[in-house]
């Protein structure tokens, strides 16, 4: 039994237009929300069968294209069928729903007709959220057969989102969404506790029902057994009474077994949901519809798994009663035996069954407060990026420039560091920052915004550094930023900014140091912990010089502090502790104060991504050393938490996560830093992870620049570590990003359970080929989404792993790709 509705005798009924009859009346719709979705604005209609308004989604998304489904499937489709909207921009595009309430309980349904829109005759697979949490994965049965799915849910908030995500198997789309309040008195849903659809069911009718039969729009299916038969009855069947309210139409008639003395449901936990912890409700409805005579009785009992459930019980006449267990069914099997007892003179009867499956929706979203703000700037400022759904939530689905904590389950996460850095911003800075209560980090450099820095920065207590740089403010630095500023509480950085008026505006303190934020959850009680990691080692006047040439620009950023070289001797004990060994020097742990800091040598200034370790300050000390200060990772190198003791910290959606953040980091130094650069190193031991284990790429030693944007490679020196080098750089000399890619491949199958990369460079392509995600599809295998899994692995291998650079990934095809594959990854564990 499947918990998604394909529903093709369903459909029938309610999707195809032939053979309905015109609705006589409408019963009140208060609360109903019904939303055609593609449907162009202001072309909101009435449905002419069922008296349902439709209204166009355009008021609640800002992204996709309408669509139609193909013409000559249009006429056999009800109208809110025939239009779609698809999103083939960005992984994820999110409906917004307003207009509901915190607290009530709410059916949430939402429809899927390819009808052949793109002509492409393949309907997607992809997945759908509900707010921050899975809610289905929409896979089709055929191209013209729709899917619906629907759910049981109470929202935290006066709106919920419904996201649509890619998995790499083509672009979401969405038919229509509908929600429907529900009585306080209904079903087993809480907040946090959802109920998923598995199956609806009218036992005795010919038919399916859904509004105005049911005055709530439950969607009532048919059911066909050769061993059932079906009585009816004319009179009309008392349900108000009934908490759950089934609709008269579906109590008018009912089941029976034709020759035995019981009937049976069962079903069994899905496919990809296939253990013995899945937690499922049930409702059965039960009416007498036809009176027995004096000399006849109806009684029965009702047994789960062979253990009695309830009775024995004689159904009401002409009365609804439903029967349901106040606790969840545990298992991933059910069989319910409906027998009549041995002093029963008739078989037992069914009118109608609902089943659930409860779903955890246990991730609180982003503190609310937080969230209004960033809708806020991104309404006021235009943001386009992956801006859409919960700002913080999923974290494979982070919205691009912020960070977030993540310190306690309990609380909702809250928004630490804001990077709106050359993002065209334009006008003033607006007040709705000032409700980032816990920002510490906030850069909005290299925009056009205009007018006074507001006093209101000044009240964010959590600021520890404030970015304005190169825009169009004007006037005076408020005086509680200033000071702030001069007693080293704030980092600030103005310069750019021709009509501000401050001596230190420019002016670099001499004792100041920048304390950047940390990019994933930090303590919420506990003072800030600067990680840093550095590379350290002695340089001849001739790398000096040659070093020069390469960059010549080798002026640090401002805002990071220079350290003297006896500084440095004080701050790592006279270099005592050895953190660890890189490809350009050791690795010495230190402190600054009360933080913990260390030192690697002299790399690129310039490169600062969230998934890259951040630059904290800098020696420059010709004739001891040129050293740079990094973050300092308090949980090591991945190497570590893969082998040994620490191997089983990281569960498998922990290394998915892990992946495509080291994903987007190396992206960022091939397509984001102008010249590109080439890491030339990835491997498990250069990738660090902080104290919430968030990664970030690092050990710059070996990397290298493309002297020219538009050439395709480099020739080198062979550099990087046997096992991980990409064989043709190896043979050739010539190197570009996708030797990157490769090195990233083998990285991903070293994530998984696999042996320790070889020191032949040439046999680890064939070992390589068939690896990444291989565990995954194993545990996936038999069931529908173990051939996603294998034919999405064997093309995201074969473009990383082609020994030959024509057949291999760029970068951006690679990480695209890959990252696609993580987030699919992601949702199956």
């Amino acid at each position: 039994m499947m918990q998604m509705l394909t529903f093709k005798h369903f459909l029938v009924s309610f999707v195809l237009i032939g053979g309905l009859a015109l609705m006589v009346c409408a019963d009140d719709q208060s609360g109903f929300i019904s939303i055609d979705c593609g449907l162009p604005d202001v072309s909101n209609y009435t449905d002419p069968v069922r008296g349902l308004k439709y209204i166009s989604d355009s008021a609640f998304i800002d992204t996709g294209k309408n669509e139609y489904i193909m013409l000559e499937y249009q006429k056999d489709y009800a109208r809110s069928y025939q239009t779609l909207r698809s999103f083939p921009e960005g992984d994820r595009n999110c409906y917004k729903i307003t207009g509901i309430t915190r607290g009530t309980k709410y059916l949430i349904r939402a429809l899927f007709t390819y009808g052949n829109y793109d002509e492409q005759g393949a309907p997607p697979a992809f997945d759908l959220y509900l707010g921050t949490d899975l809610w289905n994965s929409i896979i089709f049965a055929s191209p013209l057969e729709p899917v619906v799915t629907e759910i049981i849910h109470v929202p935290r908030h006066n709106f919920v989102h419904v996201c649509l995500a890619k998995t790499g198997d083509g672009i979401p789309f969405i038919s229509s969404l509908e929600i429907r309040p529900l009585a306080s008195t209904s079903y087993h849903a809480e907040m946090g506790y959802s109920l998923l659809l598995v199956e609806r069911v009218d036992a005795g009718s010919g038919e399916a029902h859904r509004y105005a039969d049911d005055p709530h729009d439950r969607f009532w299916t048919l059911v066909q057994r050769a061993d059932w038969t079906s009585l009816n009855t004319s009179s009309s069947v008392e349900v108000d009474g009934n908490g759950l309210e089934p609709p008269v139409v579906v109590m008018k008639t009912a089941a029976m077994p034709k020759t035995l003395n019981y009937l049976d449901l069962s079903w069994q936990a899905p496919a990809d949901h296939p253990d013995n912890t899945s937690s499922y409700f049930v409702y059965m409805h039960f009416a007498e519809i036809k009176k027995p005579q004096a000399n006849q009785s109806r009684a029965f009992e009702i047994r789960h798994n062979g253990n009695l459930f309830y009775g024995p019980f004689t159904p009401p006449y002409l009365a609804a009663q439903t029967i349901y267990s106040p606790t969840a069914l545990i298992g991933g099997s059910h069989t319910f035996m409906i027998s009549k007892t041995p002093n029963s003179t008739l078989p037992p009867i069914i009118n109608g069954w609902e089943i659930y499956r409860q779903k955890e929706f246990l991730q609180l979203e982003t503190d609310q407060q937080d969230a209004n703000a960033m809708t806020v700037m991104k309404s006021t400022y235009g943001v386009k990026r992956n801006w859409q759904g919960d700002p913080c939530l999923p974290k494979l689905y982070l919205w691009e420039g912020i960070h977030c904590s993540y310190d306690d389950v309990n609380r909702p996460p809250r928004v630490i560091s804001l990077d709106l850095s050359s993002g065209g911003l334009t006008g003033s800075i607006p007040p709705s920052i000032s409700n980032l209560t816990e920002i510490q980090t906030l850069d909005l450099s290299n925009n056009n915004l205009t007018g006074s820095i507001p006093e209101f920065l000044s009240q964010l207590r959590k600021l520890k550094a404030l970015n304005l740089e190169n825009n169009n403010l004007e006037g005076l630095i408020p005086v509680e930023i200033a000071q702030k500023w001069k007693d080293g509480s704030l980092s600030l950085s103005v310069c750019g900014n021709p009509n501000l008026s401050s001596k230190a505006s420019c002016e670099k303190k001499k004792h100041s140091v920048l304390l950047p934020v940390l990019a994933a959850s930090v303590g919420g009680a506990f003072i800030l912990v600067l990680i840093v990691a550095a590379i350290c080692c002695v340089l001849t006047r001739k790398r000096q010089r040659d070093a020069k040439s390469t960059f010549p620009n080798r002026s640090f950023d401002a805002r990071k502090r220079q350290f003297a070289y006896s500084e440095i001797v004080t701050v790592t004990n006279g270099f005592e502790r050895i953190l660890g060994e890189g490809g350009f020097g050791k690795v010495y742990y230190g402190q600054i104060n009360d933080t913990q800091v260390a030192v690697k040598v002299n790399l690129l200034m310039r490169v600062h991504h969230k998934n890259l370790t951040s630059l904290v300050g800098y020696c420059n000390d010709e004739k001891n050393m040129i050293a740079l200060m990094y973050e300092y990772m308090a949980n090591g190198n991945l190497q570590q938490n893969l082998s040994g003791s620490n191997s089983n910290i990281l569960k498998w959606e922990d290394r998915l996560l892990i992946a495509t953040e080291a994903a987007q980091g190396l992206e960022y130094l091939h397509c984001g830093c102008k010249p590109p650069i080439i890491h030339r190193d990835v491997k498990t031991t250069n990738i660090l992870l902080n104290e919430s284990f968030q990664a970030k790429l690092s050990d710059f030693g070996l990397s290298r620049v493309i002297p020219n944007h538009g050439d395709t490679h480099v020739s080198t020196v062979v550099a990087g570590t046997p096992g991980y080098l990409d064989p043709e750089y190896y043979m050739s000399n010539r190197l570009n990003e996708k030797s990157d890619v490769y090195s990233f491949g083998l990285y991903c199958w070293r994530s998984s359970p696999a042996d320790l990369p070889y020191r032949n460079p040439m046999r680890i392509v064939t070992l390589a080929n068939g690896l990444i995600f291989v565990r995954k599809a194993n545990d996936e295998s038999g069931s529908g989404r173990a051939k996603r899994v294998s034919g999405n692995r064997t093309r995201t291998n074969k473009g990383m792993f082609s020994e030959s650079w024509v057949k291999r990934y760029n970068s951006n095809e690679g990480f695209d790709e890959f990252k696609l594959q993580c987030r699919y990854q992601y949702s199956l564990s």
